[in-house]
């Protein structure tokens, strides 16, 4: 579920930054080694997770683990804040983007 009004590229990737392997939903991704859960996240599916009221999509807010809105949860329970959390070979992030309006 990709979001069709934005799209993302990476500018200056860096061609010494090693791909890593997670999932979204089960789905399998990418990211480059020194990557954030949260551009992971926006790369791959154009938002973070769904907003409790409403269901409108939410991208994080302040990007610097200031406030409280990237929290998300990987397939093994923990609770992270994906604007500050790297991402790491072989882990799996559980969104609500799927369900919803």
């Amino acid at each position: 579920m990709q979001n069709p009004c934005v799209t993302f590229h990476r500018i200056n990737a860096g061609s010494d930054r090693a791909l890593i392997a997670l999932s979204i939903d089960g789905r399998a991704v990418t990211g480059l080694d020194g990557d954030t859960l949260l551009s992971v996240l926006i790369m791959h599916r154009g938002a973070l997770r769904r907003a409790e009221a409403g269901g409108d999509l939410r991208a994080g807010f302040c990007g610097m683990g200031a406030c409280q809105d990237c929290w998300i949860t990987l397939a093994d329970g923990r609770r992270v804040r994906a604007c500050s959390t790297l991402a790491e070979a072989g882990m799996a992030i559980v969104t609500n983007l799927d369900h919803g309006q």
